[in-house]
């Protein structure tokens, strides 16, 4: 008859995952009058769970490369954009003992879509695409089956690793001076 042991550990305990399209209004100096490019750098982000949700909180630069004046001039606008994204947990595990550990990871960097001039001319809407997958690591029990007789498989380590060892040349960093 098996014995068994409870063993407590960390794990994932929910999981949640959350695909997020938005629009983002920039205001050029000059009326633009053509769209020559347009990327997203510095995104920065954190996470925190909050009940039964995550949320992510973060920013990013939208640089947008436009010309003016007729198309005789171009120039970049940047501007900061902050977000908060709120993520749905699904729970794996109901007996979890602690879930206070969260990671997060973009699945997709944000990412411009489209950069198009607003009806009215003065302005650019910028459409982003960004994904997230967070984990919440909490304690968890395992139970586990304790064999009576204890394992035979150290032996065969204890094998291979003196086999390595016969293997070895003792004058490797000794070796021959060079004339």
């Amino acid at each position: 008859m098996a014995e068994y042991r409870e063993i407590i550990t960390k794990a994932v305990v929910a999981k949640g995952r959350k695909f997020t399209q938005s629009n983002h209004t920039i205001c050029p100096p000059h009326h633009p009058s053509s769209i020559l490019g347009c990327w997203i750098i510095n995104h920065k982000y954190e996470a925190k769970k909050t009940d039964k949700k995550v949320e992510v909180f973060g920013s990013y630069d939208i640089n947008v490369w436009y010309s003016h004046s007729d198309n005789t001039k171009t120039s970049v606008v940047t501007e900061k954009v902050d977000y908060r994204d709120i993520v749905k947990l699904n729970y794996r595990d109901p007996d979890f003992l602690d879930d206070r550990e969260v990671v997060a990871r973009a699945l997709q960097q944000p990412n411009c879509i489209e950069a198009v001039i607003s009806p009215n001319g003065n302005k650019v809407i910028v459409n982003v695409e960004r994904e997230f997958l967070v984990e919440v690591i909490g304690e968890t029990k395992v139970c586990v089956a304790i064999h009576p007789d204890g394992c035979d498989c150290e032996d065969e380590w204890e094998d291979e690793l003196d086999e390595e060892f016969e293997e070895l040349n003792p004058d490797f960093l000794v070796g021959t001076e060079e004339e």
